[in-house]
């Protein structure tokens, strides 16, 4: 029997204003104890559907469920308490966290909001969090703008944490620190998915991060999901065109380091008129006449392998495509 996913989409679609929808209809599943890799280009949807599916934005259609049960429509101390179980780790380590307030009472924030725990155990709590972070509790006495880059991170995560998520949401968590940096953060947070048992959404545009922290890949262009895959097989060979050029750009990741450099043509289409058919098809050196007319769905090729393309490109698929 397949297992329920932790958290799943269904028909999700977030429109800002009456013409641009930054999420297309995605269906996505997340299950227990994994890490999904969400990538695509800057502005294809990625953060728009991590905060989506914690109701951070609001959706326009479709339905998020957890542990099965539709979360989309819950309001007041029924969504606060199942947003306890549901966190995130923002981009920015700094706009993410009050300056005004000390670190020990950002941190403790929501367990006294989402789960009622008194100040006591709330600051307890946040002194354990900021050891297991590696700051230590007499770092809960300062403020934000005390920190660096990285150690604000590790705040922000520490806060996260704090009210025992199930699944965590880190949203281009390292893109905005040095790079010298950046292996900290990754580690940091590859042990606490594991010690702690936790399930992961983790957005990058970076394919060497997601490389070393996810279980499954999945790849978003222009608010659709176009490629899910287990890690290894993703990275084997892609069988979309847009996520063989992904690939293709980092070098130090192609399994043959003479592959061929694929540059993609031109800029993605504009969110508010996208083009007939396939989204891709503008750009994509494969494009058929069937790709301009007739859009695509996101369907199996192979066990654990979908692929929202009309020719799925047969490094993953034998035989002729489909």
């Amino acid at each position: 029997m397949k297992p329920v996913p932790l958290m799943q989409v269904e028909g999700l679609r977030v429109d800002f204003g009456h013409r641009v929808r930054a999420v297309r209809d995605v269906d996505l599943e997340v299950y227990e104890g994994e890490t999904l890799g969400l990538v695509g280009e800057s502005g294809c949807g990625k953060s728009t559907l991590g905060k989506a599916m914690l109701r951070v934005i609001e959706p326009s259609a479709g339905a998020i469920r957890y542990l099965g049960l539709d979360i989309t429509g819950l309001r007041g101390a029924v969504l606060r308490r199942t947003r306890a179980e549901l966190q995130m780790v923002f981009q920015d380590p700094f706009g993410s966290l009050n300056p005004r307030r000390k670190v020990a009472d950002i941190v403790a924030e929501p367990l006294l909001r989402a789960r009622r725990a008194d100040r006591a155990t709330a600051r307890r709590t946040a002194d354990e969090l900021l050891d297991l972070v590696g700051l230590g509790r007499s770092a809960g006495e300062r403020r934000p703008h005390e920190f660096s880059g990285g150690q604000r991170q590790r705040i922000g995560i520490a806060r996260a944490l704090a009210p025992s998520p199930r699944f965590v949401v880190a949203d281009e968590p390292v893109s905005a620190l040095d790079v010298s940096i950046q292996a900290q953060i990754i580690n940091l947070l590859a042990d606490l998915t594991r010690d702690r048992g936790l399930t992961m959404l983790f957005i990058s545009h970076d394919l060497g991060v997601v490389r070393h922290v996810a279980d499954r890949v999945a790849v978003m262009y222009l608010g659709r999901i176009i490629e899910v895959a287990a890690r290894d097989a993703f990275f084997a060979g892609p069988a979309h065109p847009y996520s063989e050029a992904l690939l293709s750009s980092v070098p130090a990741l192609s399994p043959q380091p003479a592959r061929e450099r694929i540059v993609v043509e031109g800029e993605p289409p504009d969110p508010a008129d996208p083009p007939p058919g396939c989204a891709y098809h503008t750009r994509c050196r494969y494009a058929a006449e069937r790709c301009r007319t007739e859009e695509p769905t996101l369907r199996d090729i192979a066990p654990g392998r979908q692929v929202r393309c009309h020719f799925p490109l047969p490094t993953v698929q034998e035989g002729p495509s489909s």
